[in-house]
């Protein structure tokens, strides 16, 4: 399915079209300690095997990990050979910091960002001249460099949208400042993707917009990830966890499984790809991914 080393910037828009087949991708995030960094690169070092088309690192609440995403970006890409992408926020850093990573990236030969407005600490006081949205970053990055620009969307509507409508708007604005792809908000229910895919499509949204799943590996966990983004976990799904939620081992079984099945219907229902995130662990991931491919 994936091919270790695939390139994104080549195909510019049509990234995901081009392929000829579903892309798939990993989320990783910077760790805080050295046991972690160790931890996180035979993590990537495992899922290498199932050759991803790219990995991403994120960039940490309030541009907390900036010097470590971009690092650890470099390293995957020059030192393991998997294509790496870096996410860039607009909290905590000036348009100059934001430039000055920018040029370092496109030094190392870095070509795909994923340009996020960023979640805002408590008491959090912008720096002199920050951008405050993901559609103004987005628009710098384009008017000076030539990466391949990802950004987020939300089929279950961003937390701070006053409306659907109104995070539509916001969608459709940051896509037409360059954006060549979208990647989801986590979900659980396919429904809320397909029915925000057909509201983009119908507000002249072109680009591709990739799935993002994320198995899950402990029910506390991920009920306070979804508390934090405003994600719902089906029902269904709920009640399940409800009944291993003590086995962490039983937990997984239940997040691989539904994990496979939601992937499975969105690839056969013409999704461009599945952008996993993994949390810094290959088990889960590694096992949908291969079950996709039997």
């Amino acid at each position: 399915m994936g091919r270790p080393g695939g390139r994104l910037l080549a195909m510019r828009n049509d990234a995901y079209y081009r392929a000829g087949r579903p892309v798939f991708s990993f989320e990783f995030s910077p760790p805080k300690t050295d046991a972690g960094f160790t931890s996180l690169y035979r993590t990537v070092e495992e899922l290498k095997l199932l050759g991803p088309d790219f990995v991403s690192v994120t960039w940490g609440a309030g541009g907390s990990t900036r010097r470590k995403t971009v690092e650890i970006v470099i390293q995957i890409q020059q030192e393991i050979g998997i294509t790496a992408m870096a996410h860039l926020s607009c909290i905590g850093s000036t348009p100059d910091q934001l430039a000055e990573t920018l040029a370092r990236l496109e030094g190392a030969r870095i070509e795909n960002v994923l340009a996020l407005g960023g979640d805002r600490p408590p008491d959090y006081v912008a720096p002199p001249g920050a951008f405050t949205y993901a559609n103004e970053l987005a628009a710098f990055i384009r008017s000076r460099w030539g990466f391949c620009i990802g950004a987020a969307c939300y089929p279950e509507t961003h937390q701070l949208a006053p409306s659907p409508e109104a995070d539509l708007a916001n969608l459709v604005r940051k896509v037409k400042t360059g954006v060549d792809f979208l990647i989801t908000q986590l979900f659980f229910d396919n429904a809320d993707y397909f029915a925000f895919l057909a509201r983009a499509r119908a507000a002249g949204i072109s680009v591709p917009i990739v799935p993002g799943i994320m198995p899950i590996i402990s029910a506390a966990n991920i009920r306070r990830i979804t508390a934090l983004c405003a994600a719902r976990i089906p029902a269904e799904l709920e009640a399940r966890l409800r009944r291993v939620e003590h086995d962490d081992a039983l937990t997984l079984e239940v997040g691989v499984e539904w994990a496979t099945r939601q992937c499975q219907e969105l690839l056969d229902r013409g999704a461009p790809g599945i952008h996993f995130y993994t949390m810094n662990k290959s088990p889960a991931t590694r096992r949908v991914f291969e079950s996709l491919r039997r």
